[in-house]
């Protein structure tokens, strides 16, 4: 049903069951006896190499299992091609851990018992050409101590848990919902759920026009870049933790809200990141706001010139500001500064207006706990480490030091 209701992008399906160990002239002997329903019937090794190969955009060849023989076919395949979601299904792809850890969203669909043994006994059946009896004896020798042993057990690896299978249309349709939405993010947030682009809009889309224009007027490049800073600010708070909170309202009612962040403090990369200050002041009243100079060479930007942090930064939620991150190496080094002084690295939060490829790459390879939240992603950097399309030095033409 996922399949079917994601038709408007590629899908491809992966089973477990194709990835059987062929039994050896022993084993088939006695082939009653097998315990296909145990993790070592799998050849696991082959699985993950599969499912990497399909991640990293590459075209696999999936064996096909022959139930009735038992064994691999030797000279048949079925081509997999590269898709934009695989879906991995099998009753014990949760076991192996390796396995888990590729895997983006984890569904344990939760079926009843009698459900199952009648669904197995028209499978192996109608499919695999066996009798009811041989079935039966199977399930009450093999299936059922392996779903006590090894499935059940791996539930609770699942991100979501889908009750009564596939009657269950509304957990399916936000299952899609969810992968629809996933599908709509730049490819970088599909790499790094860590990255957050602001949601785009023609409102959007025109001040970034207006910004990266080289002949606007300074007068109208600080307005436009203070309203899209707001914005980014104001997405950055969503992401602080909240606790709930009641209120009375004038109306003798009870309102049940939330209580902002207070612990929280800022940090501006000197010196374009102080342009995003304003803008931070005027959402949070009174916030504490700390400055980090890094010396730029090229696409060095190592040395650490000065700072100046809150006493107590290591107690905090700590927005880092930069208006653009270009190599990544600069913001590297203050994030580095951050967690020396005690700041945890999942209680940073880095905005900007722009990012370059490159830079989230060298950003969230090495800080994978903190999050990035920007207005747009560019396309790449230059041989000059400048940000393409990019709008120039944005220092320069947000203080005016650009003639």
């Amino acid at each position: 049903m996922i399949i079917q209701q994601l038709h408007d992008h590629r899908v491809v399906l992966v089973n477990q069951d194709s990835f059987y160990r062929g039994l050896n002239t022993e084993e088939l002997k006695r082939v009653h006896e097998y315990n296909f329903d145990h993790p070592d019937a799998f050849d696991t090794e082959q699985l993950l190499e599969c499912v990497e190969k399909l991640k990293s955009g590459q075209s696999v060849q999936v064996p096909i299992y022959d139930f009735k023989q038992h064994r691999r076919s030797s000279d048949s395949f079925r081509q997999v091609n590269a898709s934009d979601v695989i879906i991995l299904e099998g009753i014990l792809v949760f076991h192996d851990q390796r396995v888990r850890n590729l895997m983006n969203m984890k569904i344990f669909v939760d079926t009843d018992a009698d459900v199952r043994l009648a669904r197995r006994i028209r499978r192996d059946t109608v499919e695999r050409g066996r009798d009811v009896n041989s079935v039966l004896e199977q399930y009450a020798k093999f299936v059922k101590p392996a779903f006590d042993d090894f499935v059940l057990p791996s539930k609770k690896y699942a991100d979501v848990i889908i009750p009564r299978g596939g009657d269950n249309h509304v957990a399916i349709d936000l299952i899609v919902q969810h992968i629809r939405t996933k599908l709509g993010e730049h490819d970088l947030c599909k790499i790094y759920p860590n990255v957050y682009v602001i949601q785009s809009t023609f409102q959007i889309r025109g001040m970034h026009t207006l910004i990266r224009d080289r002949d606007i007027s300074k007068h109208d490049f600080v307005f436009y870049s203070d309203r899209l800073i707001r914005l980014v600010v104001e997405h950055g708070l969503g992401h602080l933790p909240f606790t709930e909170k009641q209120v009375i309202t004038p109306t003798a009612s009870i309102y049940t809200g939330v209580d902002f962040c207070k612990k929280l403090c800022g940090v501006s990369i000197i010196r374009s990141g102080e342009s995003m200050e304003n803008a931070l002041r005027a959402c949070c009243k009174g916030i504490k706001i700390g400055k980090i100079l890094i010396h730029r060479d090229g696409d060095d930007g190592k040395q650490l010139i000065y700072e100046k942090l809150p006493k107590d930064i290591s107690e905090r939620h700590v927005l880092l500001l930069d208006p653009v991150l270009g190599t990544g190496n600069s913001a590297n080094q203050a994030i580095e500064l951050l967690i020396q002084k005690g700041v945890p690295e999942s209680h940073i939060i880095f905005l900007n207006l722009i990012s370059a490829p490159e830079g989230i790459h060298c950003v969230c390879k090495r800080f994978p706990s903190l999050k990035i939240v920007t207005s747009e992603i560019d396309v790449a950097l230059n041989e000059e480490f400048r940000v393409i399309p990019g709008m120039g030095e944005f220092g320069d033409r947000y203080f005016g030091t650009d003639d």
